[in-house]
């Protein structure tokens, strides 16, 4: 099976980041050097790199990138100009709780530094931090894979929505992870992929990692889900999730709240699997979680394409937030919290 390596840092703190333009996908394989932090900007901003897990990553190496320029001066423009990248790199993106997570992680790599080390010694520092939650997304995301993979039985067909894979972390995905996990342990699966509009990631991400590994995969649009479950098609749904409040609600890709309707109609298991970095103890429910507005063009003229008439109004959510009552389980790198209490998640992230 093939590994994605959807992020990683070539070289040392003189160093820069190299993405996998995800915009281009599937039809082209083309990959981003960025040597500045507003190329990183842009890049979190317009969807080349997405996903949670694989936004935060992106954060702490714009982080590095943005400090190359004063490592040679002193503490205090060092300092000042950590404040000014951390604060331009969460303006990129508002809901994915990882970003900020990645960037306060950064911060405070520093700030526990500050007077000990030359301005030098704390960015080769912040860099070996950025390293640090790279590669602990890549454990999170096995360990995820292999407590998930115990919910699904052989022979299942399993819904998903988005992307929640290898591009959307470090390697090896949260809902994909848990699919990959349950295929490499010798079960056989039949995964539904939805389009995800209006951006369609399920179609051009999902579908395209999931034949990557070989796996037998049907895509299908997000309005045929509900049939599909009718017919008898889907035993489980699992996605993904960027942000989660401390009673277990979940915000995730447009589209995930209605799945979750049909799912419990249907009485068909709901999984969503994220991080413990992607839940948000300081939100009491998911009503405080923010959810992005994004450009009305990406419906109007989606792909380059005009569908809808000039001046028309469009309300364009990039999330919605799924309550804990429909959520069977979560899965995250600690275990499987079930039921989805405010008790049982407090309980869980303590370890």
């Amino acid at each position: 099976m093939k590994n994605i390596k959807t992020l990683r840092w070539v070289g040392g703190v003189d160093g820069y980041l190299q993405i996998i333009d995800q915009t281009r996908l599937p039809v082209k394989f083309v990959e981003i050097a960025c040597h500045d932090v507003e190329t990183v900007w842009e890049a979190i901003k317009l969807l080349r790199v997405r996903g949670a897990p694989a936004i935060g990553i992106a954060a702490a190496y714009g982080v590095c990138i943005g400090l190359q320029t004063v490592t040679g001066g002193d503490e205090t423009a060092l300092l000042d100009r950590l404040e000014e990248v951390t604060e331009y790199l969460a303006s990129s993106r508002p809901t994915a709780v990882n970003l900020f997570w990645a960037l306060e992680r950064m911060k405070k790599a520093a700030q526990e530094r500050r007077g000990k080390m030359t301005p030098a010694q704390i960015a080769a520092r912040l860099l070996a931090e950025a390293r640090n939650i790279h590669e602990e997304d890549r454990q999170m995301c096995r360990a995820m894979g292999r407590h998930g993979a115990e919910l699904l039985r052989d022979g299942q067909g399993v819904l998903t929505h988005c992307n929640a894979g290898g591009l959307a972390t470090s390697d090896y995905g949260t809902a994909l992870g848990v699919i990959f996990a349950a295929v490499e342990s010798g079960k056989r699966l039949h995964v539904f992929a939805d389009e995800t509009r209006p951006l369609l990631q399920g179609a051009r991400l999902t579908t395209w990692e999931l034949k990557q590994r070989g796996i037998d995969v049907t895509l299908i649009c997000d309005s045929m889900a509900a049939q599909v479950m009718k017919e008898g098609r889907v035993q489980a749904v699992i996605t993904g999730a960027d942000r989660i409040a401390a009673n277990g609600d979940a915000a995730n890709k447009i589209g995930t709240y209605g799945l979750a309707v049909s799912a419990a109609a249907h009485e068909i298991p709901f999984y969503v699997v994220a991080p413990s970095s992607t839940f948000d103890l300081a939100l009491a429910d998911g009503e405080a979680i923010p959810i992005e507005q994004r450009d009305p063009a990406e419906i109007t003229h989606g792909f380059g394409r005009q569908t809808a008439p000039e001046g028309i109004n469009v309300y364009n959510p990039a999330f919605d937030v799924t309550p804990a009552r429909l959520i069977t389980a979560l899965v995250s790198e600690l275990g499987v919290i079930r039921p989805v209490t405010r008790d049982q998640i407090a309980g869980l992230l303590a370890k």
